[in-house]
């Protein structure tokens, strides 16, 4: 598939995008829903792909510690975080549907982390083993939230409340400016660990020889 093709197939997993969304996403839990804890139970999972895709890199980038057998630097971010984010989004927005919409938009949450990780090996962005690390955490974390709220219907939404809600996604995807998380991460890990410049992949498939 064309490289520009997977380049805005990938910024669906980009924190440009994911981080407001995600913020988007607790102000509809604080108001289509009457339990208020549901907004900490979505920071709390949101939060925690995020702290551990960084302490994987961290890891990785500042001490060099990563697999050379399975050509592993750190969990996939952009496919950890979709797979974190876009099940809960899909089932929030449909959340007033039909039984058979809500399963359709539900699947559909799942299918684009999926289609972001494709997006990651056709970039050679990150290796096999990194992106179904980090599918597995976000799909974890997403469905463990899922799970508790499974007895929960939130407030459906009016056509304007919809389009207000995709409003800021859309101009996002629109203007398609990359995060510099990992720049920021590579500059965190060297201070962190003291050395001149940060570990790469090839430092680690070398020493794995």
């Amino acid at each position: 598939m064309p490289t520009h093709i997977m380049t805005i197939l990938t910024y669906f997993g980009d924190s440009m995008l994911l981080l407001p969304t995600a913020v988007i996403i607790a102000v509809l839990l604080y108001w289509k829903n009457d339990d208020r804890r549901v907004v900490l139970f979505w920071l709390l999972a949101f939060g925690c792909a995020g702290f551990i895709v960084s302490l994987s890199k961290i890891a990785f980038l500042g001490y060099g510690i990563g697999s050379a057998r399975f050509n592993f630097t750190g969990f996939s971010g952009h496919s950890a975080m979709a797979a974190t984010l876009w099940p809960v989004m899909l089932w929030l927005l449909s959340a007033r549907l039909s039984s058979v919409w809500r399963k359709l938009m539900l699947s559909v949450g799942y299918l684009i982390p999926l289609i972001v990780g494709i997006s990651r090996l056709e970039l050679n962005a990150h290796s096999v083993s990194e992106v179904v690390a980090g599918l597995i955490l976000g799909y974890t974390l997403s469905t463990a939230f899922l799970i508790s709220q499974r007895a929960t219907r939130p407030r459906g939404f009016s056509l304007a409340q919809l389009c207000l809600v995709l409003l800021l996604p859309m101009l996002l995807l629109g203007n398609g400016q990359v995060a510099t998380t990992q720049q920021f991460l590579q500059r965190l890990s060297v201070q962190l660990a003291g050395i001149d410049h940060a570990w790469t992949r090839e430092d680690l498939l070398n020493q794995g020889r």
